[in-house]
């Protein structure tokens, strides 16, 4: 951002000229394009954004182009890389660029923003791990100076302002950040003289004269007199100029260079974070006693398995954390039940210490500890329902959260009244409706006080995860989640959304190294062209709602959101899946990227050097006995319609020669000692 108190004005202006420069490699048939979200610069319509003009200035290709905007003008833009016909090849990632056209610019002068391309990386520190955690005292505005730089003075004449940002995330308190350089008003190199900038922006200026230029680099300066400078080549700026009239150039440097911060963690299954607290299971509560362990090793990072809801089926196997009854609903099991009141009667305490005693075990007792919890929170909320639900932090939790939280507490209610989760076996409402629905969660149901337990349970669990991470958050923890790929077939979300899932299709892995028949997972595939239609509203809520609680995600089997091995949903492996979308490439195709020996790509490769890297001095007689030559130096494996088991001897070696039985099998291989051969069929590794 600009300091408006950088300049003192004495005239008023109708318009001032604002470029855009921009150091950017592209290829042949490439443009880079400026585009923001005001109408000069195409209002985010990159079809109407402003193409910018190359020139080359030494090594780099600098992209240019200039706008002529109002007094008071400000705005967000990016950059775009587009085609002739400025559809978008490439954007920028990260934060939008800011202008802000200072107060008091007298008619003529030009302001230059000369920006870097920014990437994935540079967008890393804004994202909530590390600016709401690792970096999160760095983010704390309470005590930095207001203001940019000491400097109050407009250019006249021949001289040119230059403001300095720089983006410096993780900086300890008490340190400042200096740009030094070869210019007098940077020091000359010397720290001392240094310009020194000022945060939030951390940015300052200073006065060139025209025809100027200077190299620099920014440093930083802790409260032990240390310096620390940024690592590469000197930064440098150039002001000059074959125009009389005063300009301001704002230099936006990206990111400072220096060691990217580093960290390590641990990934752990939440119900095995245990604690004398817990009752059978680790409970969300316990976090903060992991995340005090985690400080004290050094630790910046605690990953969770997913924590969703799974209770499907009411036995043992809905402890597999990655089936999800409802993705936005926590699981009952990590409930802590002495914290759901502080006037808990004491035969329920007595009650829960007993429970205590019979399933503190070394192995988590799954059916009975949710059975155990259940029954407690049930007498607990007969205690102080009314209480609870009438509270305003109850009202604002059921008001955020309504949307899902109906339908969850309706699913369960259903799913123990009938005994099974199988929606086909619920009659009247085997297909959900809004009107159904309103009906089941009304406070005229006979139901109602069964469904407001499935709410309270769910508001406690939300408190105590809650209390958890926000704990982490201040102790400088990343609380990482989980993201399943599936839900389950017999889910809340698929009773409510059947049009966003392939029913009929099943998720699973194609045949590999660790299981020869495949795998069926059991969850229907996404449908993707149906989630497209309202922006994918489910995947943002389902995000939303993990934001709450985590600042980072771990995304399981990412490959799936692109590519899936789908099955019919009546396999019972995952031998006879296809990938979904499965997009064949032609061989014109291949031929375009430079791919051209295509017998490579489905035939063994044989080459004499390989057989010579192998068998050494033997390799003449394994390529007489077992190949044949079908190009200079290329060979192919000889078929045999029998199998022969022998031993041959070659030289001071001992051969054990396997040919297949059935003449389109592929031959195996002959091997000496350790020494092992590709098979030449499948281009996998075996050793005798």
């Amino acid at each position: 951002m600009v300091n408006p108190g950088l300049f003192s004005a004495n005239k008023s202006v109708n318009s001032v000229k604002v470029s855009f420069r921009i150091p950017y490699f592209t290829q042949w048939g490439q443009t880079l394009l400026v585009c923001g979200s005001v109408p000069v610069l195409g209002s985010w319509n990159v079809k109407k954004g402003v193409l910018l003009r190359p020139i080359h200035q030494g090594a780099e290709l600098i992209w240019g182009g200039s706008i002529t905007v109002p007094k008071g003008f400000r705005c967000q833009y990016s950059y775009y890389v587009v085609d002739d016909n400025k559809n978008v090849l490439r954007w920028e990632m990260g934060k939008k660029h800011e202008l802000v056209l200072p107060e008091g610019i007298r008619s003529g002068h030009e302001i230059e923003f000369r920006d870097l391309w920014q990437t994935g990386s540079d967008a890393l520190p804004f994202r909530s791990a590390f600016k709401d955690v690792i970096f999160r005292q760095c983010w704390d505005l309470s005590d930095t100076t207001v203001g940019v730089n000491h400097i109050n003075i407009e250019p006249e004449g021949e001289a040119i302002l230059v403001q300095f940002k720089i983006s410096c995330p993780n900086i300890e308190k008490d340190t400042s950040i200096y740009v030094i350089g070869s210019n007098t008003k940077l020091g000359q190199w010397k720290v001392e003289n240094g310009l020194k900038l000022s945060y939030f922006v951390l940015s300052s200026s200073f006065i060139f004269f025209l025809n100027n230029n200077c190299t620099y680099r920014y440093g930083k300066y802790d409260r032990c007199g240390n310096f620390s400078i940024e690592s590469g080549p000197n930064r440098e700026v150039s002001t000059n100029s074959s125009r009389s009239e005063a300009k301001y150039i704002f230099l936006s440097d990206g990111m400072m260079r220096e060691i990217p911060w580093r960290g390590a963690g641990v990934a752990i299954p939440m119900f095995s974070i245990r604690s004398e607290s817990d009752l059978g299971v680790g409970e969300f509560l316990d976090l903060k006693l992991l995340v005090d362990w985690a400080v004290a090793t050094g630790f910046h990072l605690v990953q969770l398995l997913p924590i969703n809801d799974t209770s499907v089926h009411g036995m043992w196997w809905d402890s597999y954390p990655y089936s999800s009854l409802s993705v936005f609903a926590l699981h009952p099991l990590y409930l802590r039940v002495q914290a759901l009141s502080k006037n808990i009667p004491e035969a329920i305490k007595k009650e829960i210490e007993k429970a205590k005693q019979q399933l503190d075990g070394k192995d988590v007792d799954y059916e009975a500890t949710m059975a155990t919890k259940l029954s407690i929170a049930k007498k607990v909320f007969a205690q102080e329902k009314d209480l609870i639900l009438n509270s305003s932090s109850f009202k604002e939790f059921f008001s955020e959260n309504e949307g899902w939280l109906k339908p969850y507490a309706a699913f369960c209610f259903l799913r123990d009244f009938f005994e099974t989760s199988d929606r086909t076996q619920w009659g009247h409402f085997a297909h959900y409706s809004e009107d159904k629905l309103e009906k089941l969660v009304s406070k005229d149901s006979l139901h109602y006080e069964i469904i407001c337990f499935h709410y309270y349970v769910q508001y406690h669990l939300h408190l105590q995860l809650s209390e958890a991470a926000e704990y982490a958050r201040k102790k400088g923890v990343i609380l990482k989640g989980d993201l399943p790929i599936g839900v389950d077939r017999n889910s809340v979300d698929t009773w409510v959304y059947p049009n966003l899932f392939r029913m009929n299709t099943s998720t699973g892995a194609p045949p590999d190294y660790f299981d020869k028949n495949g795998q069926n997972w059991g969850f229907p595939t996404y449908n993707w062209e149906e989630m497209s239609k309202d922006n994918y509203g489910w995947w943002r809520a389902r995000l939303t709602q993990m934001a709450k609680y985590f600042t980072a995600y771990r995304i399981d089997h990412i490959l799936g959101f692109f590519r899936i091995w789908e099955l019919p949903d009546h396999a019972a492996t995952g031998l006879v899946g296809k990938f979904r979308p499965s997009i064949p490439l032609s061989l014109e195709e291949l031929e375009r990227e430079g791919i051209w020996d295509f017998n490579r790509l489905s035939r063994p490769y044989i080459k004499r050097e390989l057989l010579q890297e192998k068998f050494g001095d033997a390799w003449t007689f394994v390529a007489t006995t077992f190949l044949n030559e079908i190009d200079k130096n290329f060979y192919e494996v000889k078929h045999s319609p029998f199998l022969i088991f022998s031993f041959t001897s070659v030289g001071d070696k001992l051969w054990k020669v396997l040919l297949p039985c059935h003449p389109l099998d592929p031959v195996l291989a002959a091997l000496v000692g350790s020494t092992t051969l590709l098979f030449a069929g499948c281009h996998s590794n075996t050793n005798f």
